[in-house]
């Protein structure tokens, strides 16, 4: 991956951080975008140069608003002259049941994971193509898209599921000009969204998994990055399963 640049969204803790130090550990200039904590997203970016050497950057841009995000790849153009690699990271995750769930709440899970993904996907493809460049695509689901989740997810649930279904389709549109679309549903992960989860019952958790642990985002990571690399260029449309045996199949 020695100078290709990729972009991760959510970038500045958890999984997106995982990804973005693999990367760079691969040669890869990496785009930490961020929306909340500048803080955490510029020490993602001390940390890349400081390790591996390689150019790194944070942009600000909330997934919920089509502008930021054009303008986060604007910048991108700016400072690096193209884009190879997208994945497709932030997320929002509220916790309401169903029957106490407004509208606003729906609306802006679905626009960070979903139409976010979306606005970020179309502006990769439109200047892949505008290069005439093979890119990667990896969009990050979860296994809630297939399980659902009984505390209170379901927007976080659908809209998960509606990134699998846009990875299929995406991918058999732009398979013929090599750009490769693909997904990963991660199992239980130690990050914040599952922090309050854990910490309230982390043995129950555990005894879902087959093999008997919490997933640590650089397992996940590690995937992520393959699906962003050469080793995968024969796999489009696919998502991979990355839960520690909780999904079987």
């Amino acid at each position: 991956m020695k100078d290709k640049v990729a972009l991760v969204t959510g970038a500045s803790h958890g999984l997106g951080r995982a990804v973005c130090l693999l990367l760079a550990a691969e040669g890869a200039k990496v785009v930490v975008n961020y929306r909340s904590s500048a803080e955490r997203a510029d020490e993602v970016v001390r940390e890349i140069k400081e390790k591996y050497g390689t150019e790194a950057i944070a942009i600000f841009a909330d997934m919920s608003k089509a502008d930021d995000i054009t303008a986060m790849f604007e910048k991108i153009d700016e400072t690096f002259g193209r884009i190879d690699i997208l994945i497709n990271n932030a997320a929002y995750c509220p916790t309401c049941q169903v029957a106490d769930m407004t509208e606003e709440i729906w609306n802006y899970t679905l626009q960070v994971n979903l139409t976010g993904a979306f606005i970020c996907s179309r502006e990769f493809v439109r200047r892949s193509l505008e290069g005439n460049r093979r890119g990667r695509i990896v969009n990050i689901s979860s296994q809630a898209a297939f399980r659902g989740s009984t505390t209170g997810h379901a927007p976080y649930d659908a809209s998960k599921g509606g990134l699998i279904s846009f990875t299929i389709s995406l991918a058999r549109e732009v398979a013929q000009n090599n750009i490769m679309v693909n997904c990963v549903a991660p199992g239980i992960m130690d990050t914040e969204i599952m922090a309050p989860a854990l910490t309230k019952n982390r043995q129950n958790y555990i005894d879902r998994v087959p093999i008997r642990r919490i997933g640590e985002p650089e397992e996940i990571a590690r995937v992520v990055v393959f699906l962003a690399s050469k080793g995968s260029d024969y796999m489009t449309g696919a998502t991979v399963d990355v839960s520690g045996g909780l999904s079987m199949h």
